[in-house]
């Protein structure tokens, strides 16, 4: 069936198609608005170079900004480390000082002594536990203890002037605050 639709012959004669369309216009050129004017090349030349000279500073900047950064962490560290070593110097001066052969020494330049008769008293039924008597002044506590190498050379407290006290930074306690619990602190001088 539509096997003899394709086989037809079909042809326009341009006598036919003349007489459909009696006016036959031609071709002509579109002129662009009036109105719109083409930018000249220079101008996309100078907008790139702009950009690519902002991306540049820009580049600049962030670079300046980093280096800075860079620098003051250093600065940083280095501070750091320095203080490390003055809390570990600090740390071991306290040690030295604490230890139980510089409490003894510097209780002996105060006048105190140690009593060697030591009463105990039991908190649980408080009963006492030894015989109570006075303290001779015998150094026999002192003697008893083993020595310490780092206190060779250091003075003890009570052979500083009172004036090196208060450059230490010794601060002079007129009352314990009192607890809150309402127990009253003894005054120490």
């Amino acid at each position: 069936m539509s096997d003899n639709l394709a086989r037809a012959p079909f042809s326009l004669d341009s006598d036919q198609f003349d007489a459909l369309n009696p006016e036959r216009r031609g071709f002509r050129l579109v002129s662009p608005a009036p109105s719109r004017r083409a930018r000249p090349r220079i101008f996309y030349a100078l907008t790139s170079v702009a950009g690519i000279a902002a991306i540049i500073v820009a580049q600049l900047l962030l670079s300046v900004g980093i280096s800075q950064g860079a620098y003051e962490i250093s600065s940083l560290q280095s501070n750091q480390s320095d203080l490390g070593r003055t809390a570990a110097s600090l740390n071991e001066d306290l040690v030295r000082v604490s230890s139980p052969q510089s409490l003894a020494a510097n209780a002996e330049g105060l006048g105190m002594v140690s009593n060697s008769n030591p009463v105990y008293l039991r908190l649980s039924d408080g009963a006492v536990l030894g015989a109570p008597a006075s303290a001779s002044g015998s150094q026999a506590g002192a003697a008893s203890l083993v020595p310490n190498a780092l206190l060779t050379g250091s003075t003890p407290l009570t052979q500083l002037p009172d004036d090196a006290a208060a450059k230490a930074g010794a601060v002079a306690i007129t009352s314990a605050p009192v607890v809150p619990a309402g127990l009253a602190a003894p005054t120490t001088r």
